[in-house]
């Protein structure tokens, strides 16, 4: 059946239509729509990669489409000079702070406009009282004098809407404002934005908890794959539909499934062994990974399954818990211990954590190595001197069986493409012939051809008997895992072995039931809603 968006006869108070934006030959948004009406909360979703942070980019100014038109109210959106025309018509509630912590919360909210007294001077007086009145006409109980950095992240997020509304914007963005709240937080704050709404207040909501759009939205816009998938009314949008909607694939059908892999061994020995790990991210793990296994680490940002991880690693120390890599005890908080005792890492950011640009391909592929006994007495060299020669036949090695496309081992690593320098980072991880293998984000920013080579590497370390930790928002990283454990909040709230379907492991990391046994019939939503375009 052909379907139609519920059409509303007012003006929406923001609204974007046909945008496009490429940055090179990426595809960021192609014809990206929005509109959203006075006093609702309106969702965006979609998976990692589907446009949302274009699109509102694009919304709040900070993003000049390619084409396509931005409107507030009917009229069109101020240029994108006018940044105070801007602050008027909307603003942005980011996951990471824009407030200035070691200011007071009045200087925060009046920050670069600051009242003045006689002459060009502060007058503290004024800028008090006017931030308690700010704070008290939108009930946002916080101190005017309290340092920002003292306050939780509940009450930093009020002051910065507050300080949206003293521009006087009714327009705001809150950018997965629920990842760093518990749920009496999540409440509370929810409860502010109905307070809000009833006072004229609109909201664009972003989460990657689809139980939080039926929870607080009316509203629901989905995004995939850079584009336009289906705006609906929320009571009247199922969410098996929603699900499927976001991962573009029929729940009645279920089309895409993971590869059922041959299973590991009972008999495998367990290399991983975690019980009871707990630190601020995540709390009372229990993992095991075999050797010749790889297991997958789903769910959205705040999960704390990066983190864990990154525990793994060496990054971090629990506060709870342990962890043994064959039957020894790993040891937290140290990176070079970590690998020593034969952790591999690939990390979640290679040009901040993987990559030493200044370097060589040789000097980035063996700086795991340098120094330890991996590959002989000494490593590549003793007493802290390192052997040319042997470093360089180990690098080119590296470089053969990575097939990272490079002149040779002394071409500098800033001069390769994405996808040959995360494959550098790929072989340093494997350099040390490592027990454990973390992989976090292991194909980020890399073509489809790289992306294979690189997964085919996590094949043949599987083949090779080594214990693999996969964290990837990407499905098809995850498919070439044996089995998926999905974070939900810091905690593990499901185990799928290999075979399982997109929507089945959508709805889990979204936080909501598992849709396949649903009535098929009900996934298609109710007539006159849905428009998968």
């Amino acid at each position: 059946m052909s379907a139609q968006v519920l059409e509303t006869p007012a003006t929406p108070l923001a609204e974007a239509r046909d945008v496009v934006k490429r940055y090179g030959p990426t595809t960021a948004l192609q014809g990206g729509r929005l509109a959203v009406f006075q006093g609702e909360s309106h969702a965006l979703v979609g998976r990692n990669g589907a446009g949302k942070s274009t699109l509102v980019g694009v919304l709040t100014g900070l993003i000049a489409p390619d084409s396509g038109t931005v409107r507030f109210d009917g009229e069109a959106a101020p240029p994108p000079v006018d940044r105070d025309a801007w602050r008027r018509k909307v603003a942005c509630v980011y996951q990471k702070p824009t407030v200035v912590p070691e200011l007071t919360v009045a200087e925060n909210l009046f920050l670069n406009r600051q009242p003045t007294g006689r002459g060009p001077f502060i007058s503290w007086r004024r800028l008090r009282s006017e931030a308690a009145e700010v704070l008290g006409a939108w009930d946002v109980h916080v101190d005017p004098d309290t340092r920002t950095a003292d306050l939780g992240v509940e009450d930093r997020q009020m002051v910065e809407i507050a300080r949206a509304l003293s521009f006087g914007a009714r327009f705001i963005v809150l950018d997965e404002p629920t990842a760093q709240l518990d749920k009496r937080e999540i409440e509370r704050l929810f409860a502010r934005m109905r307070s809000l709404q009833s006072s004229g207040v609109t909201f664009l909501f972003i989460s990657h908890h689809l139980q939080e759009v039926y929870e607080i939205c009316q509203t629901v816009t989905v995004l995939r794959d850079a584009r336009w998938i289906t705006t609906a009314p929320v009571a009247q949008l199922p969410r098996p539909a929603l699900v499927e909607a976001m991962a573009g694939e029929s729940v009645a059908a279920a089309g895409h499934a993971a590869a059922v892999r041959e299973p590991v061994p009972v008999e495998a020995p367990i290399a991983l062994e975690a019980h009871g790990l707990g630190a601020p991210a995540y709390q009372d793990v229990e993992l095991t990974i075999r050797h010749g296994e790889v297991v997958g680490l789903a769910g959205t940002s705040g999960s704390g399954k990066v983190e864990l991880a990154e525990t793994f690693a060496g990054l971090y120390a629990p506060h709870a818990g342990s962890a043994q890599l064959d039957g020894t005890p790993m040891p937290f908080g140290d990176v070079h211990a970590a690998l020593a005792a034969g952790v591999g890492c690939v990390p979640r950011d290679r040009h901040a954590q993987g990559l030493v640009p200044g370097m060589t391909v040789g000097d980035n592929a063996t700086l795991s190595v340098l120094g330890l006994g991996v590959l002989g007495p000494g490593g590549l060299g003793r007493r802290g001197f390192v052997a040319p020669r042997r470093k360089r036949a180990v690098a080119a090695d590296l470089i053969d069986r990575l097939d990272i496309h490079a002149e040779g081992p002394d071409q500098p690593v800033s001069d390769l493409s994405g996808g040959n320098a995360q494959k550098v980072v790929m072989a340093r991880a494997l350099a040390c012939d490592p027990r454990l293998l973390v992989l976090i984000n292991p194909t980020a920013g890399v073509d489809v051809k790289s992306k294979e080579s690189l997964l085919a590497r996590v094949d043949g370390a599987r083949a090779d008997g080594t214990a693999v930790l996969v964290v990837s928002d990407e499905l098809d990283d995850l498919r070439r895992c044996d089995r998926v454990l999905v974070l939900f909040h810091g905690r593990i709230t499901g185990e799928h072995p290999a075979g399982w379907h997109d929507h089945e492991l959508i709805a889990a990391i979204e936080g909501i039931a598992a849709t396949g046994s649903e009535d098929p019939a009900a996934a298609a939503g109710p007539e006159g809603v849905v428009d998968h375009g």
